[in-house]
């Protein structure tokens, strides 16, 4: 494993020749030169992330506060502990993004890790917002920490957080490129139970306004997907040291863990005890996204009879559907952004 050196910030003598530019360990002048990229995908990507711009106030929630103490207890507490994962998982993202932008020396991809830093702090704005608009201040603090109590959450904060903090004591090639497969299965695994469950309550005519949060929250997450698995890709070509059999196979035990733990959760969150839900749905929708972001990285995939999207649950990828998400706050109507339909998730 080789240590990685802090990129300069101030750097006169940095490389200009695009064909040198490296995803680690190159030797950059930070310039942002948008007409210069290595990488072309990022030039679609930095676009479509800067159409995706939305504002959580702008969401009407005056239904979700007449329908939220309706909910039934298990709806109830599925929302307020699937809200306190994602309160926190966007969070640690806010924080941790920096971190990894210190070691990328393609400056184009730190271009896109800033917005993304950026659409995590909105993220967790969001869930503030949905919470400030239906509970009491005293609810909302203890719906915002129960992370930290409750053991099931505790859990699977630390198999990401330890990750993260791997990287705090080792900056070396090998945990950085776990940690970006940490990044990859927290936004393609670890968020699709809780995106599952408000979908089921826009399709049972509950919570509007968090289901439109939670969609536009997907669609930006569906971005970050997009290019944490390109950067992996990229350094499959630039490092391939770093792909040997015996870490590929920590990569997979990685993705594993976290399908397990997701599925694991839903079973724990959501159950059998809310209508239009099972555990069975859950665990094959779950096992067929590890497969899609598995293969997608052209590693084959995680188990085999879940390749397929489990016809019993395609209407959550019609709720997530990137082009009926956007809405004209004035005249409510679709609007979906010029580039939206290069989000259909397929990851």
């Amino acid at each position: 494993m080789a240590v990685l050196k802090s990129k300069r910030l101030f750097n006169p003598e940095g490389e200009t020749d695009v064909s040198l530019r490296r995803m680690i360990g190159g030797n950059t002048t930070n310039l942002n030169d948008f007409n210069n990229m290595k990488y072309s995908w990022v030039s679609g990507w930095y676009r479509q992330a800067m159409n995706n711009f939305w504002i959580p106030e702008e969401i009407n929630m005056s239904t979700d506060v007449l329908d939220y103490p309706k909910l039934s207890p298990a709806e109830r507490n599925a929302y307020d502990k699937i809200l306190s994962f994602l309160i926190f998982l966007d969070s640690i993202q806010t924080a941790n993004l920096p971190n990894i932008g210190q070691y990328i020396t393609a400056n184009e991809v730190n271009l896109c890790l800033t917005i993304q830093a950026f659409q995590e702090a909105v993220h967790s704005q969001s869930y503030s917002y949905m919470l400030d608009t239906i509970c009491s201040p005293v609810e909302r603090t203890s719906i915002l920490y129960q992370w930290k109590d409750d053991e099931h959450l505790l859990k699977r904060n630390t198999f990401i957080g330890n990750l993260y903090n791997e990287f705090q004591e080792n900056r070396d090639d090998f945990v950085l490129l776990k940690v970006m497969m940490a990044n990859y299965i927290l936004e393609g695994i670890y968020f699709y139970s809780g995106f599952m469950f408000f979908y089921n309550l826009g399709r049972n005519g509950k919570m509007p306004g968090s289901v439109q949060e939670i969609r536009y929250i997907n669609r930006d997450e569906n971005t970050h997907l997009w290019l944490f698995r390109n950067m992996i890709l990229e350094l499959k070509k630039e490092e391939p040291q770093l792909f040997t059999p015996e870490r590929v196979a920590v990569l997979r035990a990685m993705a594993e863990e976290g399908v397990r733990q997701e599925i694991e959760w839903g079973h724990y969150v959501i159950g059998d005890a809310i209508p239009g839900l099972t555990k069975e749905n859950i665990t094959d929708y779950i096992k067929y996204l590890g497969n899609l972001r598995f293969s997608s990285l052209g590693f084959g995939t995680l188990y085999e009879g879940w390749e397929k999207e489990p016809e019993t649950m395609k209407w959550v990828s019609q709720y997530s559907n990137a082009n009926l998400v956007k809405t004209d706050f004035f005249e409510a109507r679709s609007t979906a952004y010029a580039k939206s339909t290069a989000l259909v998730d397929d990851l």
